[in-house]
Parts: structure tokens; sequence; C-alpha cells
């Protein structure tokens, strides 16, 4: 008797969750409620990850961090005998929006001159991924990862001591 009362007590569900609208899963989906569809294509499919030999002279290495949520980024630039960011490569232990800036970040920087990465603000990088005001901190960390990488690449340029009081 107990095995017919669960029997239909499991066609009755059936029949309501078979009635029941469905919600396609793209809704359900985290990142597309709540980030913009390039934040998310940048967090999917991110560009440049990886590393370069930081005991390069022609590398820079820029790491920061945001103690308030515990975003850490590295940038690294490659530069070449003129001056032109050749490649970039990052690490980002985030949200998904530090890690799109990550990767909108060593996009831009590719090509540029040391000079013209200088230029590269974090109202840009927030403006072009949509970033709501409470995710612009992580704008801020990709502009100060590119202007560390740059101050890096910058000091292993001077002569060191040694050398220059030899010339």
């Amino acid at each position: 008797m107990a095995a017919a009362g669960a029997g239909r007590l499991r066609r009755a569900a059936s029949a309501l969750l078979l009635r029941s609208p469905r919600v396609p899963p793209r809704e359900l989906s985290a990142p597309a409620r709540l980030y913009h569809k390039k934040v998310v294509d940048h967090y999917e499919n991110p560009r440049n990850v990886g590393s370069l030999d930081k005991t390069s002279k022609n590398v820079g290495t820029g790491l920061v961090g945001a103690p308030a949520c515990g975003d850490v980024m590295k940038l690294q630039i490659q530069v070449d005998e003129q001056g032109k960011i050749v490649d970039a490569r990052f690490k980002t232990f985030g949200c998904g929006s530090a890690i799109a800036s990550s990767s909108l970040a060593t996009e831009w920087v590719k090509g540029k001159t040391v000079e013209e990465a200088l230029t590269i603000k974090n109202t840009d990088i927030a403006k072009e991924l949509c970033l709501p005001p409470v995710k612009l901190h992580c704008s801020m960390l990709a502009e100060d990862a590119i202007k560390a990488a740059l101050a890096d690449y910058k000091l292993k340029q001077e002569p060191k001591k040694g050398e220059a009081e030899k010339k």
C-alpha cells in the first residue's frame, strides 16, 4: 500500500514539473547575469595568460594587490630595442572583472611604446568592459600593474653603479 502511494506521489510530482515553465540555462548562469558580455568573454577566453622571464633585462614585472578584496595581479611586459612592447602576459587571482581587466590590459599594451602604455587609464579599461562602480578597483589594479611593470622595466635599463663608473 505504501508503494502505491509513493508511485502516485512520483507521478503527480512529474506531471507538475513537466507543466512548469522551463527557464533557459543561459538565464541561470551567474556570469551572464552579473557581468557584461565583454567581461564574460575575457574571463572565459583570457588573452595572454602566463609568465615571461622576470630576470630578463627587457622584461618588466608589476605585482599589485587589493587588500580589501584579495585580488592579486601580476602583469609582465617584454620590450624590444626600439622601446616597443612586443609581448605581455598576466596571472591574476581574483574575480571575473579583475581577470578581464588584466586580459584587456595586456592586449592594449602590446604594440605601444613604453611612454604610450603609460597613458592607459583605469577609466578607459572600466569603460571598455562596462564595469559597474563596485568593480572599478579591478580596472585600477590593471592600471597600477601596467605602471609597476613599466617602472620595473625602466629600473632594469638604468646602468648599475659598477657599470656607470667603468664608462
